[in-house]
């Protein structure tokens, strides 16, 4: 885009949309008494610092204002890349992104609770038994765990799990067989099966519970294995960029742009490339166009037009792309 964007260049809703943000903010800083210095990073950001340097209830403001403060401004667009990256790792970026969201919640997810109880069914979608969550704002063990899932590497996590379930399994006098080493999801299982004919210790322990099944789960599930192939693709991704053009990279990508007859459960969905090419794109920087580049694209887009032609049954997602 062109070096300095002003704000008469912009569309007239987005003018009017930085007009109203520059008043907020203005707002917001009068209320907490606040002088501030202004940086930003990005095109979009640095129209609406200038504009606020500008605004003359603000310059008002400044001269009187007692509270100094920093404001950075951080175009959302250069931060595409941490959203879709796989690098995190976190077991509850991990939680998060495989299990199914909970009905009527954005940041919550269902935990299948079957494995507590008598009823023993391999039907995934079996709705008899309500789902667990993560939200456990009454069980202090499960918060702590929850903490540690968020700010821990999954390895030392995992550890967490086990044990925060041996004390709780310790404290109702089950019949617990320690084992040292690695956490494996089986060895979760093992210990939360000890939970399931003792009503007192499942009540007492619900929350916990709910959490260390979500782990149990998430390791299982084929997802994971996935997150692992992305890193490691995004990985060679970076270093392929670095060595060579976008055309080269994006002719590497084509063979594996696969049709649902001709996948496996290893291969990449849809959806899958989507992320990856907005990785890509937003990694490489600045891209120099020319026919190569235009030519490498087309082959890309048809390739991803005829594989979402040819799925069966289009994802909620997919349904909203097209």
């Amino acid at each position: 885009g062109p070096a300095e964007v002003g704000l008469g260049a912009l569309p007239a809703g987005l003018r009017a949309a930085v007009r109203d943000l520059v008043g907020d903010l203005d707002g917001l800083f009068t209320a907490l008494g606040l002088r501030e210095e202004s940086f930003a990073v990005g095109a979009l950001s640095r129209v609406i610092a200038a504009e606020l340097a500008s605004y003359a209830p603000a310059r008002n403001r400044r001269r009187t204002a007692n509270n100094k403060a920093s404001v950075v401004f951080v175009d959302r667009t250069l931060d595409l890349a941490g959203a879709v990256g796989h690098h995190g790792d976190n077991l509850a970026e991990k939680i998060l992104s495989v299990l199914p969201k909970l009905p009527g919640h954005k940041t919550d997810v269902m935990v299948n609770m079957v494995e507590l109880t008598a009823l023993q069914t391999t039907d995934e979608t079996c709705s008899i038994i309500a789902p667990g969550c993560l939200a456990q704002p009454n069980d202090p063990a499960a918060k702590a765990l929850w903490e540690s899932f968020m700010n821990l590497k999954q390895k030392e996590a995992v550890m967490e799990a086990r044990r925060h379930l041996v004390e709780a399994s310790s404290r109702e006098n089950l019949p617990i067989k320690m084992s040292m080493g690695e956490v494996t999801p089986e060895q979760l299982s093992s210990y939360i099966q000890l939970f399931r004919n003792n009503l007192k210790a499942l009540e007492n322990h619900c929350g916990l519970l709910q959490l260390v099944l979500a782990t149990v789960q998430t390791l299982k599930h084929p997802q994971t294995s996935k997150w692992d192939n992305f890193l490691a693709f995004e990985r060679l991704l970076l270093q392929t960029i670095g060595e060579s053009e976008m055309p080269s990279v994006l002719n590497q990508l084509l063979p594996m742009i696969k049709s649902y007859n001709e996948r496996t459960k290893d291969d990449y969905t849809c959806e899958d490339f989507l992320v990856l090419l907005v990785y890509m794109y937003s990694v490489v920087g600045e891209i120099r166009s020319g026919k190569e580049l235009d030519a490498a694209e087309e082959e890309v887009k048809k390739a991803l037009v005829k594989t979402i032609c040819d799925e069966p049954e289009p994802s909620p997602l997919l349904q909203k792309i097209t």
